[in-house]
Order: structure tokens, then C-alpha cells, then sequence
């Protein structure tokens, strides 16, 4: 990982499509699978015309904590820069928040969760 990159992003949802990575950060991202533990996934309506139009999808994923260490929410984590992560945070609404979790494989990552 170079230095450029050293910020974690584990993504479950649309910032894995390739239309969606080009349109934020300009690039493919190059990830690894891994999981987020103790969330439940479900979906939220988005409103915002410009991240649908991104997307393509009006429903994205949205994980919450359920508290259940069971729960395990599938997904993948990138290696992306600083400046590519506040690329992240401008294309996420308001329905999310970026927080840091442990993910099943014990790294740290950030993670847009329910807000």
C-alpha cells in the first residue's frame, strides 16, 4: 500500500460499482473482500438526483448496528488516499454517517453507517 494510500474504506453498497468509483474518485479501486460484524444491512430511498443519476439505483444498502456479533454485513475494503475519502463524504447523503469499525479480518476501516 503506498502513502497516498493509506486510508481503509470498506464499502457494501454502490462505491463498489465501477461507474460509481470512476465518477468519485476517478479511478478503479482495487479491494479485497471482507466484513463488517455486528451491523444489519437494509435499504434507504435516495433523493439526491446527482447520486442517483451516479448510482443508478433510487434504493441503496445502509447498514446499522444490531449489537449481535453474529450479523455480518459483506462487502470490500479499498486502500484510497485522503483526498479520494473526502470525495467519499461529498458523494454519501445525509442518511449516512463515516465511522471507524473493526472489520472480520481485524483491520480498521472507515465505514458509512446509518446516521
Amino acid at each position: 500500500m503506498s502513502d497516498s494510500h493509506q486510508e481503509l474504506l470498506f464499502s457494501y453498497g454502490t462505491l463498489q460499482l465501477a461507474a460509481v468509483q470512476q465518477a468519485t474518485f476517478g479511478r478503479l479501486l482495487q479491494g479485497e473482500p471482507d466484513a463488517l460484524v455486528g451491523f444489519r444491512r437494509t435499504m434507504v430511498k435516495i433523493d439526491d438526483p446527482q447520486v442517483v443519476a451516479t448510482s443508478g439505483e433510487t434504493h441503496h444498502p445502509i447498514v446499522a448496528a444490531s449489537g449481535d456479533a453474529a450479523d455480518r454485513v459483506a462487502g470490500t475494503v479499498f486502500a484510497i488516499s485522503a483526498a479520494e475519502l473526502a470525495h467519499a463524504d461529498e458523494y454519501e447523503v445525509d442518511d449516512y454517517r463515516r465511522v471507524e469499525a473493526e472489520l472480520a479480518s481485524g483491520r480498521r476501516a472507515w465505514v458509512y453507517v446509518q446516521a
